[in-house]
């Protein structure tokens, strides 16, 4: 059994009210009643989950308080199977009988249910055994007043850049968010983490000349924050740096991501590898396992084990153990994403990628995922291309599983001689996956500052749509 973080923190809020949120024990009596009543209502199986979610946030504009607010809540949801049938329920009323009517829903549910011959809990064998602690939860919980306060100064760092004309916004975030997961197999497991957040917009301009952009901070614990004055000095020199942006002509030239947006090409990779595309067929690498993708420099790993790491987990939402995995190993294809149902339905063991919510059924998805940084610097990456385009941001999402082809509006600065120039706005860069995945080179400046996490990563011979 997984133990609740209450057995292990010690909050330094110690009201009532705070060491509840910390305190997991009714949450799992009431899974373990639901997986009970579901067996004694007539099911051959049940899991039941019981999902806690706690947030708090600021937002401000213009030096004031434009927003506060806070949420709480805890929702469950029972799972169960009659044979090869499957029905799933939640509620967040555990009052009085409600557990006990819920498990006879499910069950009726289920009786009439279609059976799908994939369905069905873990393999008891690899359920996770060994709960190491991932340093989640950071029991120094913000108060109201220290949220504002962070929404200020990063919206006065960010008005305090020379050129930024307003603000677009500040805000500050804190929550708290955490799953109970019990099984008619015997598996009793339950975590918690904790997520902060700043952000602020800055705005260069007016009318149809008006410019913006943004930068934020996350991290489980408010120690690994970047303070507010670096995230809204940085949301108001990018903003800055946007500004009177140019058209480009029509042209095919290298392109070089931003790590703030190269991370979307990691995830149109694992989005394609997911199992549940890979059993419907709808995903252009579905012949590609075990085959080279990439130069033999790339490999992108999904760990769920890292150490206060925004997605990190011990186990997934079926109870199977988690490991770190490199999902493109030396250019090359080495898995798919499979939680139970899609790994039996392809023949295969499930890799522990298992999500759900209260309401759904597992499903495939990843955890933390990063793309290993490479050898030349940022500067070096781009010091040979004499026309290029070094990309800060995406819009829409123009991307086809099925086929590979990538589309996507795009702006940022133009590259001349090896060195960023002007800004260039209203573009489109397309290509192919395939191609894509064959030319990608990164640098060396990776950083773990979101769920997918890249370093600047330059693509050769992609298609500019300009003017």
């Amino acid at each position: 059994m997984n133990p609740s973080p209450s057995s292990t923190l010690s909050p330094k809020d110690s009201s009532t009210a705070s060491r509840d949120l910390f305190d997991q024990s009714a949450l799992s009596d009431l899974a373990q009643r639901l997986v009970e009543a579901a067996r004694r209502a007539g099911a051959d199986a049940a899991d039941a989950v019981a999902v806690r979610g706690v947030s708090q946030g600021v937002e401000v504009r213009d030096g004031r308080v434009e927003e506060s607010e806070r949420s709480e809540g805890d929702d469950v949801g029972l799972r169960v199977l009659v044979g090869r049938r499957q029905a799933v329920v939640s509620t967040n009323d555990t009052s009085g009988d409600a557990v006990t009517k819920l498990a006879e829903r499910a069950v009726a549910m289920a009786r009439v249910a279609p059976d799908d011959k994939y369905v069905g809990l873990a393999d008891p064998a690899l359920l996770a055994r060994d709960f190491p602690d991932l340093d989640l939860l950071d029991p120094d919980v913000p108060a109201t007043s220290e949220l504002e306060r962070r929404a200020l100064e990063a919206e006065a760092a960010a008005l305090g850049v020379k050129g930024v004309t307003k603000s677009g916004g500040a805000s500050a975030s804190a929550g708290m968010g955490g799953m109970v997961l019990v099984t008619s197999t015997g598996f009793h497991g339950s975590y918690l983490r904790s997520s902060q957040g700043i952000s602020a917009t800055a705005i260069v301009g007016d009318g149809t000349g008006m410019e913006r952009d943004y930068d934020f901070t996350s991290a489980p614990h408010g120690v690994d924050l970047l303070s507010p004055e670096i995230v809204g000095r940085s949301a108001g020199e990018r903003t800055v740096a946007r500004f009177n942006p140019r058209k480009v002509e029509t042209c095919k030239v290298p392109v070089v991501f931003d790590p703030r947006v190269a991370g979307s090409l990691v995830g149109h990779v694992v989005g394609a590898i997911n199992g549940a595309s890979i059993a419907r067929k709808t995903s252009f690498l579905k012949d590609k396992l075990g085959q080279q993708l990439f130069a033999k420099n790339i490999r992108i790993i999904d760990d769920p084990l890292r150490k206060r790491g925004l997605r990190s987990q011990t186990f997934d939402a079926e109870g199977v153990a988690v490991k770190k995995i490199a999902l493109i190993d030396e250019g090359v294809l080495t898995t798919w994403l499979l939680d139970c149902a899609t790994a039996r339905e392809l023949g295969l063991t499930t890799t522990g990628h298992a999500h759900r919510g209260v309401s759904s059924s597992p499903s495939p998805g990843p955890y933390n995922l990063h793309l290993e940084p490479g050898t030349p610097t940022p500067a070096e990456l781009i010091s040979d291309i004499k026309q290029g385009f070094y990309v800060t941001d995406l819009i829409g999402s123009g991307v086809n599983g099925v086929t590979g082809d990538y589309s996507r509006g795009a702006s940022g600065f133009w590259i001349e001689n090896g060195e960023l120039t002007y800004p260039v706005s209203e573009v489109t860069i397309a290509g192919h996956l395939f191609e894509i995945f064959k030319s990608m080179q990164p640098a060396n400046n990776l950083e773990f500052r979101y769920g997918v996490n890249a370093p600047t990563v330059r693509i050769e011979g992609l298609t500019l749509g300009g003017r």
